[in-house]
C-alpha cells in the first residue's frame, strides 16, 4: 500500500502537554501518549545540491548544478525491514522549506531515499520503488541510512549525487534552409531510477528525441544538441541514430553513431557533420562533470 504523508502532516505531530490540575484519569491518559510519541524524532534533513558548471565540486546553497536549478525533491523513508514507505514527501521549488524537508521518524533503523531533478512527468511506483521521468533532465539521488535514536539531534546535512549520463552532438555544418526538427534516437535509453536498488531502469528502444530548430539557427554551424538519461556508474555503450527533418517530414540529413560510451555523472560528446559528408570536423572537449569522452563520426 503506498502511504502518502505531507510536510504539514508531518509538522502536526507534537507532543501532548499536561496539567495537574487535571482528574488524576486524564492525567494517566496523556502520560501514555507522550511516551508513545517518544518514540519519535523529527529531523530536518538539509538537502545540498552541487554546481560542476565552474570547478567540480563547488558547493552552492541552493539544489541547483550547471547553473539550472532543481524543480522537484522527492524524500521516501523505509524503516528496516519494511517494504513499503511510511513517510512519502515531494517538495516543488515554490515550497518554502524547498530543500529543508523535516520527517518525524521512529526510533530505529531506516533508508530514507532523496530524488531532486529537474525533470519532467515525473511518476513514482512505490510498489516497484522507481521514479521514471517522460523527459530526462539533471537528477541527483542518496540513500541516507540513519539509525534514530531518543537523542538524535534535530538536524542532518545531506549530499545527493548525480544519477544521470549527457550525450552532446555538435552539427558542425550549417543548418540548411526549411530545417524544422533534429532527432536523436538512442538504441537503448534509460528513462527511470529504483531508488532502493540503486540502478537505472525503464530502458526504452528506439525511442527518438524531438529537438525544435528555431528560425533563428538556420545558416549557423556547431549547433549542440543534449540529451539526459539515467546511467549506472559503470560504463556502457549504445547506437545513437541523429536526423534534421522538414516541417513536412523530409529528411535533409542523418548521421549514426555506433556504440557510443556513458557513464553517470560523465558528458560524452561528438561532433560531425549531418548534411554534408566532407563537412568540417572538429572535435570540443567539455569541462564539466568526470574527464569528457568525445569522438567523431
Amino acid at each position: 500500500m503506498k502511504k502518502i504523508l505531507s510536510t504539514a502532516a508531518i509538522a502536526a505531530l507534537c507532543f501532548s502537554a499536561c496539567s495537574t490540575d487535571e482528574p488524576t484519569a486524564n492525567l494517566t491518559a496523556k502520560i501514555k501518549t507522550d511516551t508513545t510519541e517518544m518514540k519519535h524524532v523529527t529531523i530536518t534533513f538539509n538537502c545540498r545540491g552541487f554546481d560542476f558548471s565552474t570547478e567540480p565540486f563547488a558547493e552552492t546553497r541552493a539544489l541547483e548544478a550547471d547553473g539550472k536549478a532543481m524543480t522537484d525533491l522527492w524524500v521516501l523513508d523505509y524503516p528496516n525491514g519494511q517494504t513499503a514507505p511510511t513517510i512519502q514527501i515531494h517538495q516543488t521549488s515554490s515550497d518554502e522549506d524547498f530543500g529543508s524537508p523535516t520527517l518525524n521518524l521512529a526510533v530505529g533503523s531506516h533508508h530514507v531515499y532523496f530524488i531532486a531533478s529537474r525533470g519532467q512527468d515525473a511518476t513514482i511506483d512505490t510498489d516497484a520503488h522507481t521514479i521514471t521521468f517522460g523527459k530526462v533532465r539533471d537528477t541527483f539521488y542518496m540513500d541516507y541510512e540513519i539509525n534514530v535514536t531518543a537523542t538524535s539531534n534535530g538536524s542532518r546535512s545531506v549530499t545527493l549525487e548525480r544519477i544521470v549520463t549527457k550525450f552532446t552532438a555538435i552539427i558542425t555544418d550549417a543548418v540548411p534552409e526549411g530545417a524544422a526538427t533534429f532527432g536523436m534516437t538512442p538504441s537503448q535509453w534509460y528513462y527511470g531510477w529504483d531508488y532502493v536498488a540503486g540502478t537505472p531502469t525503464t530502458a526504452t528502444a528506439s525511442q527518438a528525441i524531438t529537438i525544435n530548430i528555431p528560425a533563428s539557427e538556420i545558416g549557423k554551424t556547431d549547433e549542440l544538441l543534449s540529451i539526459f538519461g539515467f546511467s549506472s556508474d559503470t560504463e556502457w555503450t549504445t547506437d545513437i541514430a541523429l536526423d534534421c527533418k522538414t516541417s513536412t517530414g523530409s529528411i535533409l540529413g542523418t548521421a549514426t553513431i555506433a556504440d557510443v560510451p556513458l557513464k553517470q555523472n560523465r558528458i560524452t560528446t561528438f561532433s560531425g557533420p549531418l548534411f554534408s559528408a566532407n563537412g568540417l570536423t572538429t572535435v570540443s572537449l567539455s569541462s564539466y562533470w568526470l574527464d569528457d569522452y568525445t569522438g567523431t563520426w
